[in-house]
């Protein structure tokens, strides 16, 4: 599996797809590249993909026919990964995650952002089709209140992609399926760790968007999408 991570590096690509039927691809400006002429077998791509899950991940891929996480080639890159069953085999799709965050002037984003994470309570929702940058630009908030301002920055994803170092804020970064059950139970006890900020990558349900109301109302800057 290495080689075929360490290929999307070489090649400066975005994505890496692994399914049955078709050889490894690449997507690379825009467009899909087979990288190699063998196309995969069922239990090769099951064998491939289950060479970077642990006993829990591959139990609860099992149980749930889908996956998210993250996964790291060290000292090289990190990818967000999606694994999922087709036609009753198992495939994947990988993301690569930029090891740096970028500033909003780097992202050719609006000041109007900064200001936003000066807000000492409320919410901001970032919306955008999948691709857009979503978790680019929150990770661009959490990195410019990170730099500026001395916080207690929690998020909540899944899975994690961007890493934050401490700087003059703490930041705790919780992965759904490893550090928590889900966003809603995570968002149940969130407000009894003293958080300025608190970072929610998603709002999948009514549970979890109620609780992120409750934790803007009483004095926190909530971040979603």
């Amino acid at each position: 599996m290495h080689k075929y991570l360490e290929e999307v590096l070489s090649r400066k690509a975005s994505d890496l797809h692994i399914t049955a039927g078709v050889a490894p691809t690449i997507r690379l400006n825009s467009q899909l590249q087979p990288i190699s002429d063998k196309k995969l077998k069922p239990q090769e791509t099951k064998e491939l993909i289950y060479s970077i899950l642990n006993e829990e991940q591959r139990e609860r891929f099992e149980r749930n026919l889908e996956l998210d996480l993250s996964y790291a080639l060290p000292g090289k890159s990190r990818f967000r990964v999606n694994v999922y069953f087709q036609r009753g085999s198992v495939s994947a799709a990988f993301r690569v995650i930029p090891e740096t965050i970028l500033t909003f002037t780097e992202l050719n984003l609006p000041s109007l952002l900064e200001d936003l994470t000066k807000k000492p309570r409320g919410m901001v929702i970032v919306t955008g089709s999948t691709g857009s940058g979503k978790t680019t630009t929150l990770s661009a908030m959490i990195d410019c209140i990170n730099k500026r301002e001395s916080k207690h920055i929690i998020t909540i994803e899944d899975p994690i992609e961007y890493l934050h170092k401490h700087n003059k804020s703490i930041v705790n970064q919780r992965e759904v399926g490893q550090d928590t059950k889900s966003f809603a139970n995570a968002l149940k006890y969130v407000l009894r760790e003293d958080p300025d900020v608190i970072l929610l990558g998603e709002m999948r349900d009514v549970e979890t968007i109620a609780a992120a109301i409750t934790a803007a109302e009483t004095g926190h800057l909530v971040l979603t999408t």
